[in-house]
């Protein structure tokens, strides 16, 4: 397993929260509403421990993802709690657990992934491009390790890059995470000066 060290933890964070922020930005400015923000995590792990450190698998999610594609492959992740994702659909005027209230999560995720992708494209200069988002209701370990087995590299470390934004006012909070193979990581860390891994 590659191993990385606190300069170049602190250098994802870093990207994390400037990305995050921008991703903030455009959910305020989609819902009315301001948008907490909290200091991100960026983990590289094991695939085998990545699930559990997302939150309790066996809760129910709903997860819209953007596969990322470009210079770097991997997802764009949002989890959302039952509560939150009724809460979100509520905002938006849509019936929740409908075809239309999923298209409205979906489009969320949309922004909200091109948003962050973007951020970190224009400091590290990569082009990172989201695909078509896709949603499904499961079991939050079910989800993780779905997407984990997609981006799954010859390494079996995975970057988390995971924040937490919450809607002001509802019982919203929404896991944003970026998932990426360890190839990504060197590529990502590679424009800051820190590309090498090792403790």
């Amino acid at each position: 397993m590659t191993t990385y060290n606190e300069s170049q933890l602190d250098a994802l964070r870093e990207l994390a929260n400037i990305a995050s922020g921008t991703a903030a930005t455009s959910l305020s400015q989609m819902l009315g509403r301001e948008i907490g923000l909290s200091v991100p995590r960026a983990l590289a792990l094991p695939f085998a421990d990545a699930v559990d450190a997302v939150g309790e698998p066996s809760e129910t999610v709903t997860a819209v993802a953007l596969p990322v594609d470009g210079d770097i492959s991997g997802a764009v992740l949002l989890l959302i709690d039952e509560a939150g994702a009724a809460a979100l659909c509520g905002l938006l005027g849509v019936e929740p657990d409908s075809e239309i209230g999923d298209s409205a999560l979906c489009e969320i995720g949309n922004i909200l992934g091109a948003g962050y992708l973007s951020a970190i494209g224009a400091i590290t200069g990569h082009e990172l491009l989201p695909c078509p988002p896709h949603s499904a209701t499961d079991m939050l370990g079910a989800v993780v390790a779905s997407m984990l087995a997609q981006a799954a590299g010859a390494d079996d470390t995975a970057l988390l890059l995971d924040s937490e934004l919450d809607v002001a006012g509802e019982p919203c909070a929404i896991s944003f995470l970026l998932i990426a193979e360890a190839d990504a990581i060197s590529h990502l860390l590679a424009p800051l000066g820190l590309a090498s891994g090792g403790a």
